[in-house]
């Protein structure tokens, strides 16, 4: 991807999000195939889980580290019906991310890049479209959403639409959405829609 001068002062930022099997993850690969940096929250607290975010989850939850790491299913055990103890954890984990995703983000200013993507499944759920200039929402029609839920091992319905209730709504997500990647009618045309997007993102920075 070519250099730009608001590329070398810092790129653009722009929010990729979408619920539960939407397609989110394919999308990110996608703009990864194109060469823009993608930061990966989800990825990025797996690896914290395993690091810095060690020490301070157990000793605010003890006895959830298995072997230095933290066992996301212990953890899950203790805070998913518990709303105030989700608070302590997220009060905990959300600033390791953060930190993550500044050092990204300076990374990527370093790198003279253009363009670079946050992926934040919870993105509205958590005011994150205030840390970007733009929101990409991955949608597509709720009976593909549904078929692809389902179809990953251990999933129920019940599952399912628990999950679905913790997250807005995708017509809310597509109504505040600046732009929208529908990954319903097959990998190929969401890589053009992808490839389009970041013609159009890159293009106004020249």
């Amino acid at each position: 991807m070519t250099s730009t001068k608001i590329g070398r002062h810092r790129p653009f930022r722009l929010g990729l999000t979408g619920s539960i099997g939407m397609g989110k993850s394919t999308t990110a690969g996608l703009f990864r195939e194109l060469g823009v940096s993608v930061h990966d929250a989800d990825a990025a607290v797996h690896d914290i889980y395993a690091h810095e975010g060690v020490e301070p989850v157990e000793a605010a939850f003890p006895g959830v580290t298995v072997d230095g790491h933290v066992d996301r299913a212990r953890l899950g055990a203790r805070v998913l019906h518990d709303a105030e103890a989700m608070k302590r954890l997220e009060a905990i984990v959300h600033p390791l991310v953060r930190r993550r995703e500044q050092a990204f983000l300076e990374k990527a200013r370093l790198d003279e890049a253009a363009l670079a993507v946050l992926d934040i499944p919870l993105l509205y759920e958590t005011g994150a479209e205030a840390r970007v200039d733009a929101v990409a929402v991955v949608s597509a029609p709720h009976s593909v959403q549904r078929a692809r839920v389902l179809a990953r091992p251990g999933m129920t319905e019940e599952k399912f639409q628990a999950i679905l209730a913790k997250q807005i709504p995708d017509s809310e997500k597509r109504r505040r959405a600046d732009y929208l990647i529908d990954t319903g009618s097959g990998i190929e045309a969401a890589r053009a829609a992808v490839a389009e997007l970041v013609r159009q993102l890159t293009a106004t920075q020249e």
